[in-house]
């Protein structure tokens, strides 16, 4: 499994990028988490 940025998914979902973050942040994205100041979202996660 690979993982994607908040950037990357904000393309593969056609969303924003602060969105993404939000979204991490809510707990909304099963899987995800924070390396630093940066979210790790697995690749298969559906949004």
């Amino acid at each position: 499994m690979g993982y994607l940025s908040a950037s990357q998914a904000a393309n593969k979902w056609n969303i924003s990028q602060r969105r993404v973050q939000v979204l991490c942040s809510e707990g909304r994205i099963e899987g995800a988490f924070k390396v630093g100041e940066v979210w790790a979202i697995p690749d298969d996660a559906p949004l």
